[in-house]
């Protein structure tokens, strides 16, 4: 891309790849300087909130409330330039993007920020068979499969002995444990309804089971012991099996293998396992598929290109990764920009110093834990509930977002789960019953090796 003439000869060109918390925060920063012109590259036309994806999928919250029209959230300025292209390749000594669509982009600096995708660890059929939850797009196909899957145990509950209602949740770390949580409140509250509310009353929920699986040794492992002591009598409280120690050995067409042996027949399993960097060739990459990352955030030997929040291992006061957090990428992009005006103004850069603000996990209705602070003051119960609610809110891109979030919350806080939602993805009630229709193991009995299984 060139300057165009009518543009000062010192005009600075910013691009930046990705449009999540990292790259919008770093355009919104950079472009209060107006000589310089940014051009935000992103396959979306709008900036999602991942932390809120699960309250999607379970229908707490629709996908107006957490995705954001890019162009909209930066009509304040009139020198960034929002292109809808998907990036495929980089030339870092160039500083220059490749795009799907053919276009290149070349700037005075590059800012890689273009966020993860699920990593599902070579794990036979996951890639197929399971419903990740790290999009937008993968919240609402997860919304829709669920529903399908109770329509069609509605209309013949016969398929419930094929595994209708077994819902298998793989990953409990904070993701995994929020979607349990919230699936658990749900089912249970359209149990207690139905008599009133007429919906799905002919539908035994009592038969519906959630599990959730990790090979871990705890519930939300990055957690305290108290607190994932308060998550896992919670979770186990609401009706969730929790299967520690335990690995997803193959996803199938109707079936969960797992690496104790037992097979549990499903049709709906939720991928919660852990995050990649998102795939762009010509780049060096490190832990997880992610840009290592000099003090600074820039990535080294290449002077002027920036890696941000889940694209990069930044390191912390001990020299560790930071956490794939909202709260890494904002302060990472807002950093990244200060950065980049310093530059421009001839002055040296700065290391990334982050204000470690805590954790927090909804674990349902009434229930959080949060850690806060850098010296992680616990707090569980109501009040870690409520606190949860003001900083996620506080989060959201814009006014509106913020106050259609608490109006919805508080329907659910007050009238329970919604039991008017509309299955607008049909074709995932396209299910072939005919696989997987042997008999169920009982996962509360010995389960049987797949040898034995074989034998028999």
């Amino acid at each position: 891309m060139t300057e165009s003439a009518a543009e000062p000869k010192n005009t600075k060109h910013v691009v930046i790849v990705g449009g999540g918390f990292a790259g919008l925060h770093c355009a919104r920063k950079v472009a209060a300087d107006p000589n310089i012109r940014v051009t935000l590259l992103d396959k979306h036309n709008y900036q999602q909130f991942q932390p809120l994806f699960y309250q999607v999928a379970t229908s707490l919250l629709s996908a107006s409330n957490i995705a954001f029209n890019l162009r909209s959230t930066l009509i304040r300025h009139p020198n960034v330039d929002v292109k809808l292209v998907e990036v495929v390749s980089v030339d870092l000594n160039s500083r220059t993007v490749h795009t799907a669509q053919g276009a290149q982009y070349q700037g005075d600096y590059l800012v890689l920020a273009a966020g993860s995708e699920a990593n599902f660890f070579n794990t036979p059929g996951a890639v197929e068979h399971t419903y990740p939850l790290y999009s937008l797009h993968n919240a609402e196909s997860l919304r829709s499969r669920i529903l399908a899957m109770l329509e069609s145990a509605d209309a013949d509950h016969s398929l419930i002995d094929k595994g209708a209602l077994n819902f298998v949740i793989v990953g409990a770390g904070p993701t995994g444990t929020e979607m349990s949580g919230a699936f658990a409140d749900v089912l249970q509250s359209w149990k207690q309804r139905k008599a009133v509310h007429k919906a799905f009353w002919d539908l035994p929920l009592d038969r519906a089971q959630v599990y959730l699986v990790d090979a871990g040794h705890a519930v939300l492992s990055a957690f305290s012991t108290k607190a994932q002591e308060y998550a896992t009598r919670t979770l186990t409280q609401r009706g969730v099996q929790i299967r520690l120690h335990t690995k997803v050995e193959e996803v199938g067409d109707g079936h969960v293998t797992l690496s104790d042996g037992t097979r549990i027949l499903t049709r709906t399993v939720i991928w919660a396992g852990g995050l990649k960097a998102s795939s762009i060739s010509g780049l060096k990459t490190g832990r997880g598929g992610r840009i290592d990352v000099e003090a600074d955030l820039t990535v080294p030997g290449v002077p002027g290109v920036y890696a941000l929040g889940d694209f990069a291992n930044i390191s912390g006061k001990d020299g560790q990764p930071l956490p794939q957090l909202g709260s890494v990428a904002q302060q990472s992009g807002n950093w990244c920009a200060k950065n980049i005006l310093l530059d421009v103004a001839g002055k040296p850069s700065e290391a990334f110093r982050y204000l470690d603000k805590g954790i927090m996990a909804m674990i349902g209705r009434d229930a959080a834990v949060a850690e806060v602070g850098e010296h992680r003051h616990e707090v569980e119960g109501a009040i870690a509930f409520a606190a949860w609610l003001g900083v996620h809110a506080a989060l959201l891109t814009s006014t509106m977002a913020k106050i259609e979030a608490f109006m919805e919350w508080a329907w659910w806080y007050f009238g329970g789960a919604r039991d008017d939602i509309v299955l607008d993805r049909s074709e995932e009630l396209q299910v072939n019953w005919n696989e997987d229709t042997e008999e169920m193991a009982d996962v509360s009995k010995q389960p049987q090796t797949a040898g034995q299984r074989r034998s028999a």
